[in-house]
């Protein structure tokens, strides 16, 4: 009897290989990380594109066009750039997908995994990835309704010893019968499975095709994976060009009601049993996870291996940044909700007030991962050696609880956004109080690039990470993401760690951090403070449905700029004033890092009143448009801009390495 499933894929590859597939790249990768989605095949292209840098550009502003669509019906196609020749056409198109039986949370994992990892294949002008329950693929032509093509390929899965006996022959039945089912069925999807012994499979095409190109995609996959897979896998992907199709042993969907057949009962217990065993042994691992967590974190050796974090441990216990666990925990009466002032990447923030009568900030932490600890360190180093008015200043620390804590100064006013975003609380912010703002939060990030002892990038600026005291005056907060260069390094290679919309094109495609990163960052917050607008909502609010570097590049190009300053601004500052301020922010927030000015240049411009600026490049992002521009909501639409275009709200979305916060 077959019954067909939906779920969440839980898969396990061999190590990892790499092996060329018709001038093409290809790799097949191991075990996903940190629970992540495992990467079953990378396939970049064999040739170059020849102009990369624009080329990046129009890559990143595709893929934030297939992001939302994505996102809201796990499926997105898209394209962006220009070109009239060979050696100028930066033209990328775009196709990502979901599988069905990944839920809508799952599918955004799932893409903002395989988004981070197909960059790799740059400066190829093709690549495409294949992760355990979706597909992202690029490319310099319009391939969204390819089939088959020659880097199609097979993946076979023989670890975990030989398939029972007669597996062979049910895995093959199912696969020949989801093939010939998906291209009729509801999103080109079908599962089913079988028992004795048990077997599942899917296929699944991509929504560009039509019925009977889907039907020939499958077909060839089909017989591609029973070829090179069976007898001996005990699970095996056909990938195609347009369509996946998938055998295994495990359940790698969870169940459904699909009236796809019958099933007996015995089937049906056993997912029950399966999923109920599961469901213990997670709650047993988290357990034992959790005693060692606090065992481990009692160690006088705590973090020996984590930047020197043993001796940072020690100074600080000996030194006057050191505070009393349980003197912070009272100061926060118990770290009541009440208290608190906010949610953070790395944990929350709550007022406290010392027996001293100080008011303060605490930044609760728990030592849950090893990446949260180092973040913890992170900060602790780099916020004490650096001190300026902008900057927030770290009183000091505890290290001695079951959790580590950060003591900064209170800043009554909380953070820019809280008044930014607020239609009422916006009017406390006049022209003033905004140009204050702009220029403090640059002169603080001058001094972390170029003033101070270490040279620093933040990596994360944007209105919640800049904190107001009680004049309003602007102050740089939350270093967990920070880097700090020595003075021969021209870049930093890291983990992809920031909050998308805030991102700099070049930091997410390549990962090599500069200062330009913060530039970049600072120009996107600049035009938010001018016109009183989020980065990440503005297609939703905006009638013609532009994202808000579109709309305000749109309006410097007519000349029309004015009318997007902020409508509380009226009568508060001159033309000229407010201008200047769109245009630094336009030349912060262009698409070439290398022509974006320092922060000391910035300042300088910011102070100097009727200086004649450069025109600024046509920054990022510009051919992002949600579904508002047209009444057609399957077409392309915006993406990733982690501001509310990404995972989980989807545009406060911060992420460090591959993690999504």
């Amino acid at each position: 009897m077959h019954r067909r499933r939906a779920g969440r894929s839980r898969n396990h590859l061999p190590a990892a290989a790499c092996f060329l597939l018709l001038g093409a790249v290809v790799t097949v990768a191991g075990d996903a990380a940190s629970g992540a989605p495992a990467i079953v095949a990378t396939v970049c292209g064999a040739t170059q594109t020849p102009n990369p840098e624009a080329f990046d550009v129009s890559f990143v502003t595709t893929l934030e066009m297939i992001y939302q669509n994505v996102t809201r019906s796990g499926f997105g196609a898209a394209s962006s750039g220009t070109g009239n020749s060979s050696n100028s056409n930066s033209t990328v198109f775009g196709l990502g997908q979901c599988l069905a039986y990944l839920s809508p949370t799952d599918c955004q994992l799932c893409y903002a995994q395989s988004r981070v990892k197909l960059p790799h294949c740059l400066p190829a002008d093709a690549g495409r990835i294949y992760l355990d329950g979706c597909f992202l693929r690029y490319g310099a032509r319009n391939f969204t309704a390819d089939a088959v093509d020659a880097s199609d390929t097979a993946v076979c899965n023989a670890t975990g010893g030989q398939p029972e006996p007669g597996f062979a022959a049910s895995a093959a039945a199912l696969v020949g019968n989801v093939t010939e089912a998906a291209p009729g069925a509801k999103d080109y999807y079908y599962a089913s499975s079988s028992e004795s012994p048990a077997a599942y499979a899917a296929a699944q095409c991509w929504r560009s095709l039509n019925a009977s190109a889907c039907a020939a995609c499958v077909a060839s996959a089909r017989d591609r994976v029973l070829r090179q897979c069976l007898p001996g896998a005990v699970e095996g992907y056909g990938l195609n060009a347009g369509c996946v199709v998938r055998y295994s042993t495990r359940p790698f969907y969870l169940a459904a009601d699909t009236g796809g057949g019958g099933g007996d009962g015995s089937s049906s217990r056993h997912i029950v049993i399966t999923v109920i065993a599961s469901v213990f042994t997670a709650l047993a691992v988290i357990g034992i996870a959790f005693v060692w967590t606090k065992m481990r974190s009692r160690r006088d050796d705590l973090h020996d291996d984590m930047y020197g974090s043993a001796e940072i441990i020690r100074a600080i216990a000996a030194s006057h940044l050191s505070f009393k666990y349980d003197e912070l925990r009272r100061a926060t009466d118990e770290f009541n909700q009440i208290n608190k002032l906010g949610q953070g990447g790395y944990g929350s923030v709550y007022k406290g007030v010392l027996p001293d009568g100080r008011e303060v900030a605490v930044k609760r932490l728990f030592f849950n991962t090893r990446q949260w600890a180092d973040q913890f360190f992170n900060e602790v180093k780099l916020v004490s050696q650096v001190q300026h008015k902008n900057l927030v200043k770290l009183l000091g620390c505890s290290v001695e609880g079951p959790e580590s804590l950060l003591v900064y100064e209170y800043l009554c006013n909380t953070s820019l956004d809280h008044y930014l975003f607020d239609a009422f609380k916006k009017n406390a912010l006049d022209w003033e109080r905004r140009f204050e703002i702009i220029l403090g939060t640059a002169e603080g990030l001058s001094y972390l690039h170029s003033a101070s002892e270490i040279r620093i990038i933040h990596r994360d600026i944007k209105a919640s990470n800049v904190l107001l005291d009680e004049r309003f005056r602007p102050k740089i907060a939350d270093f967990g993401l920070a880097r700090n260069f020595m003075d021969d390094q021209s870049h930093l290679s890291t983990g992809l760690a920031g909050t998308f919309g805030y991102m700099a094109p070049e930091y997410i495609v390549h990962g090599q951090l500069t200062e330009k990163a913060d530039i970049y960052s600072y120009g996107v917050l600049v035009l938010e403070i001018v016109t009183g607008r989020k980065n990440h909502n503005s297609v939703a609010s905006s009638s013609e449905g532009l994202s808000l570097m579109a709309l305000i590049w749109k309006h410097y190009n007519a000349g029309t700029l004015m009318e997007l300053l902020d409508p509380n601004l009226h009568e508060q500052c001159s033309k000229e004033e407010a201008l200047q301020v769109f245009h630094i922010g336009l030349l912060c927030a262009q698409a070439s890092p290398n022509v974006r000015p320092p922060m000391w240049k910035v300042v300088e411009m910011l102070s100097s009143k009727g200086k004649l600026l450069p025109r600024p490049t046509q920054p990022p992002f510009i051919n992002v448009k949600g579904s508002n521009a047209n009444g057609d909501s399957s077409g392309s639409v915006s993406l990733m801009s982690n501001s509310d275009k990404s995972p989980f709200s989807l545009n406060q979305l911060s992420v460090s390495g591959m993690q999504a916060r």
